[in-house]
């Protein structure tokens, strides 16, 4: 197994369109190894297969709830209710956290690595990593579910942090 450089914000492969996965083969269960000791690593809870530069519809995680990591190919967000706010950052926009308002449940159907339909559902930490990681395969990053002047402020701190130009409090 091999870990891979995670992606960050302003490499053109997290806005690219995500194709789904037509065949589960030795290629996609190696990646999905990969993955999640890639995820692993970072540290984090969940990763997407563009976040590693392969714009593919796969998707790890691991909600810290004992299960241990999880795939899902080919997901898809099948409810969502509620809703929650909660400081939440991303392994492409590192040493980042901002409040985000989402559903607080989540329900998504999926393909596992035996090509059986898969269902997670959850609220909480298992609500918001689904979500997120649907999020990057459908070329949204965390700083798009900002409001708009929060928006602004992020894109300026990260514009300023890439020119070195960052003050450090």
């Amino acid at each position: 197994m091999a870990t891979h450089p995670i992606r960050t914000f302003g490499d053109p492969v997290l806005r690219l369109e995500t194709k789904p996965v037509v065949e589960i083969d030795d290629v996609v269960r190696s990646l999905v190894r990969d993955m999640i000791e890639t995820m692993y690593e970072a540290p984090g809870v969940g990763l997407a297969a563009n976040q590693i530069g392969i714009p593919r519809k796969i998707a790890v995680f691991d909600a810290q709830d004992e299960l241990g990591a999880r795939v899902m190919i080919n997901p898809e967000v099948v409810e969502v209710s509620g809703e929650w706010e909660y400081e939440e950052g991303c392994l492409s926009v590192p040493g980042h956290w901002w409040l985000i308002k989402r559903p607080g449940f989540a329900r998504v159907r999926a393909v596992d690595l035996e090509g059986n339909e898969v269902e997670y559902a959850g609220d909480g930490l298992v609500g918001r990593v689904l979500q997120h990681e649907i999020d990057h395969l459908d070329q949204r990053l965390l700083i798009d579910r900002l409001d708009k002047a929060e928006r602004k402020r992020a894109l300026r701190d990260l514009r300023d942090e890439a020119l070195g130009l960052a003050t450090f409090e």
